[in-house]
């Protein structure tokens, strides 16, 4: 069994941090995400939605107004960055009050009282057949492009560059423009394989070719090294940095 998920939050950042929490978690799936309570009323009245991860203080209709305005509704998690609502969440039987900015532990903590509420329920989760110790951990970058959530696999990414306030991701398939900030990309990534070379570009270092002590080379591009992270990137790559 998976546990249907509805993200509600009208920061995109903060949609983005979630979906990277969940990506990973096989019995989480997101079901939707909505930047307002009333789009997720109506995505609550047309798909069966177990749980929710609602923020409280949005525009219009607050997060505990759209619980309140619910007959059945599902488990909740409520996410907010003010920690004043957090009697008005529990006295709306939330499975658990998310603080942000929202750590990754406190986070699986709170999933994991879901799945304990879902077990005591269905028990599905007490038999689980065999796997592998060890499984490969994918990641996901989460990009808001038109107006909608673009899965990009952190994998298949050459470079990031930033272009004022917008972000270009480069693959080997395809181009991604988005309305960001490479600051904020750069803390939605496994930093213990991009490497940040240049106040406007971060790399994965399995895809680095060549190094240069101004720039590093990248499926035959030239991604320049900023002064700055020069000293970084050659401790990085073993070699002594250019006066």
């Amino acid at each position: 069994m998976q546990i249907r998920t509805l993200i509600v939050d009208d920061e995109p950042h903060a949609i983005e941090i979630l979906l990277k929490y969940t990506a990973n978690i096989p019995e989480i799936r997101i079901v939707a995400t909505c930047s307002n309570a009333i789009e997720a009323f109506q995505v609550l009245q047309r798909h069966e939605v177990d749980l929710l991860l609602v923020d409280i203080k949005m525009p219009g209709l607050t997060g505990t107004d759209l619980v309140r305005s619910l007959k059945s509704p599902p488990m909740i998690i409520f996410t907010t960055a003010y920690h004043e609502f957090a009697v008005e969440g529990f006295d709306l039987n939330a499975v658990d009050y998310l603080v942000k900015p929202i750590p990754l532990n406190r986070f699986l903590r709170a999933i994991d009282k879901v799945m304990h509420q879902v077990k005591g329920k269905t028990g599905v989760f007490e038999e689980r057949p065999d796997t592998p110790a060890l499984l490969p951990v994918k990641h996901f970058l989460y990009l808001r492009i038109d107006r909608q959530t673009v899965k990009v696999d952190t994998e298949d990414i050459l470079w990031i560059e930033s272009i004022k306030d917008y972000i270009k991701v480069v693959t080997r398939q395809k181009i991604y423009v988005a309305k960001q900030k490479i600051s904020v990309v750069e803390k939605l990534l496994p930093m213990d394989q991009f490497l940040r070379i240049h106040r406007s570009f971060i790399v994965p270092e399995t895809k680095v070719e060549g190094y240069n002590p101004n720039y590093l080379v990248i499926a035959g591009s030239r991604i320049p090294i900023g002064r700055n992270y020069k000293q970084a990137c050659a401790e990085k790559f073993n070699v002594r940095p250019a006066p």
